[in-house]
């Protein structure tokens, strides 16, 4: 197995890149300092919700803990190559659905590999009481249709194991990197908590797009708190969460994707005079100079803090990790007595 599922649930720094910047002064002595690039990934919407692709560098301002910022690297409707990790829920309380939404995800991932950059690649994540990666980074549409038509829905939601999972594995691609988690609501049975999760995705640097698909139109029998956690997590990586019904309006929330996705703008900056915090999460806000226009961007990154030893996340509980001759999954230690069947294997 490989490195990365023995250190799975240990800390990671994978949102700022560090490079190297040399100085010679008069006597010819070297100093070396890192420097680390801060990356946003935004998308502005006018009034009326349609997206704006035509503004300049000059037009954007960022601040990092309140310190204005110098932008060093602009992109606009970048053509950097996408890492798009889909996350499907086939735990029980989705049986009835997964074939309409597993259709919907197909025309998707067809779509992300018939457009756009000939690098773009898609990775298909299974979870319910355990999260198999079903396929590898491809874009060979075929092998994730197989591998979707092969699921069915049973036990519990280990959606924010899911996440962790994925955006360890999404964290040294190349690009932009996206989370697209299709689930009908919270979260059931993972080992790890909400946090870990969002400081998961974004040290990664992963933006989260949840699809909440809730058949049931009233707040009775859903959970409204695992509904919140969605948006939550949506907000703080620069998404957006929707919320559809199935069929033409579930596919018309992966559309409202990829036209996001083609509609961006990359920031980057190497982070001055910024001051530190009591941990280590530093404040981002992205404005443009039109104040009609609302721009959509991740809400922080994992820096420098007051201390010098980061927060401990280990009091927090760690699934176990599976592996198989052909791949690897992660899981609770024991799957509910009541829902019987044995561990998928994934497929690369």
């Amino acid at each position: 197995m490989r490195a990365r599922l023995a250190l799975l649930l240990t800390s990671a720094i994978g949102l700022v890149w560090p490079g190297v910047l040399a100085a010679q002064d008069s006597a010819g002595a070297v100093f070396r300092s890192d420097v680390r690039l801060v990356r946003i990934l935004a998308t502005v919407k006018d009034p009326s919700g349609a997206l704006v692709g035509s503004l300049d560098k000059t037009d954007f301002a960022v601040s990092d803990n309140g310190a204005a910022q110098q932008i060093s690297v602009f992109e606009r409707q970048t053509d950097q190559p996408l890492s798009i990790a889909i996350l499907i829920d086939n735990s029980g309380s989705t049986a009835k659905d997964l074939r309409y939404e597993t259709d919907s995800v197909t025309r998707f991932v067809r779509a992300v590999t018939r457009e756009g950059n000939p690098q773009d690649a898609v990775s298909l994540y299974s979870f319910n009481w355990e999260i198999v990666m079903q396929n590898n980074f491809t874009r060979n549409a075929g092998a994730i249709d197989r591998s979707l038509r092969g699921l069915h829905g049973e036990a519990g939601t280990s959606l924010y194991d899911a996440i962790l999972l994925a955006s360890r594995d999404i964290e040294n691609r190349p690009g932009r990197k996206v989370l697209v988690i299709v689930t009908d609501g919270g979260d059931t049975t993972s080992h790890t908590d909400f946090q870990r999760a969002v400081e998961a995705a974004q040290l990664a640097d992963a933006v989260i797009y949840p699809i909440l698909v809730v058949p049931i139109t009233n707040e009775a029998g859903r959970n409204v708190g695992g509904e919140n956690a969605l948006t939550t997590l949506s907000q703080r990586t620069g998404g957006r969460v929707f919320a559809p019904s199935l069929g033409a309006s579930l596919d018309q929330a992966f559309d409202q994707i990829m036209r996001d996705l083609r509609t961006q703008y990359l920031i980057g900056f190497y982070p001055k005079n910024a001051p530190a915090g009591k941990d280590r999460f530093h404040t981002l806000a992205v404005t443009v100079s039109d104040p009609q226009l609302r721009v959509t961007a991740r809400s922080g990154y994992y820096g420098e803090a007051q201390s010098a030893s980061a927060p401990s996340s280990s009091s927090a509980a760690s699934p176990s990790v599976a592996e198989s001759s052909d791949g690897e999954s992660i899981r609770a230690p024991k799957k509910p007595a009541a829902q019987p069947g044995g561990r998928r294997s994934p497929q690369n």
